[in-house]
């Protein structure tokens, strides 16, 4: 089993989807990288090359943000939204829908269960 960035990737899948598995790579920078490494896509990554793998990892820290490192730069990001206090940031502290979305009707991922108003309660 192949670890990159701190995540073990899959065995049997192959190296293009596995890794998919690290946060902060999409299909698109996973071709990219293994575009640069000059690895085949189609490999599973049970089958890849001490070598080929210690490639990747370093293309993927020299190049990309990922993990641990991605999440932060995320988390303080949103902070700074908050703390200036930015349309963004208030709706980001309010955990309301942030981009523009309507919250009327729907929103209730962001919002949460619906809550009972005071004056709507059956009596028993």
């Amino acid at each position: 089993m192949a670890r990159i960035a701190g995540v073990d990737l899959p065995n049997n899948k192959r190296i293009e989807v596995a890794l998919t598995y690290i946060y902060g790579i999409g299909p698109s920078s996973s071709k990219k990288i293994l575009q640069d490494a000059q690895v085949n896509p189609d490999t599973r990554v049970k089958d890849l090359t001490d070598e080929e793998i210690n490639q990747l990892r370093k293309i993927i820290e020299k190049s990309y943000k990922v993990e641990g490192d991605l999440r932060t730069q995320i988390a303080m990001d949103i902070k700074r939204l908050m703390d200036i206090g930015c349309y963004r940031g208030i709706r980001h502290r309010r955990g309301l829908p942030v981009r523009g979305q309507n919250t009327k009707n729907n929103a209730r991922t962001r919002k949460g269960n619906r809550k009972v108003s005071v004056g709507s309660k059956k009596k028993k």
